[in-house]
């Protein structure tokens, strides 16, 4: 049986970003955003959604670029802390210890010890209620070669200890257990499935 709870962000769980933003280095800044992800394939374009009050807001709506950078478990409480702490009161860079890296495209730093850095260049901004919903054209996307399989070129995704947030927490991924169209590819599941339907 299920419960019905009032309506909430529940979708879970999202990955755990650090978006990076400022022209010079005066300004840099991150922040931890839970509220981020893909929205279009071509042209490629992402999205964060942040709140209005935060520091790094009216950095990223004065530039119109951010860097949205990819969080592993190395960098768990980094992640944790730069979304407790302001950018008004600490440079984050020096008290997490981590690099402004220079971008490929945009003024906006990467952060060095980041496995990606997605460049983005602001298309719109949506007022939604609590976040604005900043819509970034990817310009450039910046991957460590050591997460980059030599034979294959593919990203070893296991190998990054990716970071996700759910329900307030944070969690490392999991074991891969499938890949794109395996369902379809005579998977123990789709076999299990089919026998169990012949039973009946």
């Amino acid at each position: 049986m299920k419960q019905n709870w009032k309506p909430c962000a529940i979708v879970n769980p999202v990955p755990a970003v650090l978006v990076s933003c400022g022209d010079s280095p005066e300004n840099y800044n991150m922040l931890t955003i839970a509220w981020a992800g893909t929205i279009c394939s071509e042209p490629p374009m992402a999205y964060v959604s942040i709140r209005p009050e935060r520091h790094s807001y009216e950095i990223i709506k004065r530039t119109g670029e951010f860097v949205i950078n990819l969080t592993t478990e190395a960098l768990a409480e980094a992640t944790d802390w730069c979304g407790v702490r302001s950018g008004r009161n600490f440079d984050k860079f020096k008290e997490c210890g981590l690099t402004p890296e220079k971008s490929a495209v945009v003024a906006a730093p990467s952060i060095a010890e980041s496995p990606i850095s997605i460049e983005c260049r602001v298309k719109q901004i949506i007022p939604l209620g609590s976040h604005d919903m900043f819509i970034g054209e990817v310009v450039n996307v910046a991957v460590d070669e050591s997460y980059i399989d030599a034979e294959t070129g593919k990203l070893d995704v296991a190998k990054m200890r990716l970071l996700t947030y759910a329900h307030g927490a944070y969690f490392k991924l999991g074991e891969q257990i499938g890949t794109f169209g395996w369902s379809v590819k005579g998977s123990t599941l789709r076999k299990e499935l089919k026998h169990g339907k012949q039973r009946r």
